[in-house]
């Protein structure tokens, strides 16, 4: 089963494979590491971003996407355009995905529980992607 951690930050997804097949997770090879929103946020850009990234999922076979959740309000809140974009990924409907949002507190929790099998530093992914790589990990131990 393959999940695309997401991490939004600004106007870009930053993404992360995960696979776990017989209780081994792997990291299957994916050229893009995020998908940018076009500068002027216009319903055309939303729609070749949300394409972009439905293409990407289609190409990797991705089961589920996991996001990480930002704060409507507060000091970690996220931005408006990261919103923008987490609503064009789960306005995906082509494909089958199911899209899940993963708050801070479950990420948190669910770490505790099961730490993260390899330190982020042996996965040979780029540290921006961390997060994203994070989000994929919870998914697959919270299903």
């Amino acid at each position: 089963m393959i999940i695309c951690g997401v991490e939004l930050t600004g106007s870009d997804a930053v993404v992360c494979l995960l696979n776990l097949d017989r209780g081994q997770f792997s990291l299957p090879e994916c050229k893009v590491r995020k998908l940018s929103l076009n500068k002027n946020h216009t319903r055309e850009d939303l729609k070749q971003f949300q394409t972009a990234f439905a293409a990407l999922m289609a190409d990797h076979e991705v089961n589920s996407i996991a996001i990480k959740e930002r704060m409507p309000k507060g000091k970690f809140a996220g931005g408006a355009i990261s919103f923008k974009l987490e609503a064009a990924i789960q306005l995906i409907d082509d494909i089958g995905l199911e899209v899940r949002l993963l708050s801070p507190a479950l990420i948190k929790s669910t770490l505790s529980g099961h730490p993260l099998p390899i330190a982020f530093a042996d996965t040979g992914l780029k540290a921006f992607q961390e997060t994203a790589f994070t989000a994929a990990y919870v998914a697959h131990r919270a299903s």
